[in-house]
């Protein structure tokens, strides 16, 4: 379960940073929401980078597939970027109602893709990829 404890402490850690900001939107206070925003941002968008450069190229290397499920995490990776990038205009210009509803958009997304990685791809990781590998793996993406 190397990889499956750190990229889910992972998850929840940006969820929290995710929820915080939204709270602060309905509150109407924008200056903390901005700076929650851009901590949930940057923390998602590099942990999307620790899967694309790190745990998705190991997984690959181990398993000799690229076109199984790291190819639809990646494009669901690319979704996520897109809506974030919206989140982040709505809340530049202070745009409640555009912020959350694009947020109600990337949430339900950001469910589905967490739930599939932790019930599938991480379990899958952590069975395939032998101990040594898993381990410098986490290593590598703690360095990031």
């Amino acid at each position: 379960m190397i990889i499956s404890n750190y990229m889910r402490d992972e998850h929840r850690a940006c969820d929290e940073l995710f929820a915080e900001a939204e709270s602060a939107v309905i509150k109407g206070d924008f200056d903390k929401a901005l700076e929650l925003f851009v901590s949930f941002s940057e923390d998602t968008l590099k942990h999307f980078q620790k899967e694309e450069e790190i745990l998705f190229p190991t997984f690959e290397e181990v398993t000799g597939s690229t076109e199984g499920p790291t190819n639809v995490m990646r494009y669901e990776h690319e979704q996520m970027r897109e809506l974030i990038g919206q989140m982040a205009k709505a809340a530049e210009k202070r745009d409640k109602d555009a912020y959350l509803g694009i947020a109600e958009s990337l949430m339900i997304l950001l469910q589905q893709h967490n739930m599939k990685e932790e019930q599938m791809l991480y379990a899958m990781c952590d069975r395939v990829i032998p101990v040594d590998k898993k381990e410098q793996t986490v290593s590598e993406m703690k360095k990031r």
